[in-house]
């Protein structure tokens, strides 16, 4: 695979999680905000609270998590790199 075809791939996989965080963020905080009594067609000011408090928190969330996942590959990659540096033990010493 060329790299212009990786970077295309890479792109719509990005797009493709974006918006399968989207519609879990959506029905997550409709699930929590929103009565199941549709009683007016707008949002009442404490569902619009409701909602805003609930998309900044999982945005806040995934971003957390992202940076975590982020570190813990890159130390994955830093102890494999150390561990194929790293000469074999010699066969005398596990015979012992």
């Amino acid at each position: 695979m060329d790299p212009q075809e990786a970077q295309k791939l890479a792109a719509e996989l990005e797009v493709e999680m974006m918006a399968d965080m989207y519609n879990r963020m959506t029905s997550s905080c409709h699930k929590k905000c929103i009565s199941t009594r549709y009683d007016t067609g707008d949002l009442e000011k404490g569902e619009a609270v409701c909602i805003d408090r609930c998309v900044a928190k999982y945005l806040d969330i995934h971003e957390q998590i992202g940076k975590k996942l982020t570190e813990m590959s890159q130390t994955d990659e830093e102890a494999m790199s150390k561990m194929s540096q790293k000469p074999g033990i010699p066969a005398n010493v596990l015979q012992r």
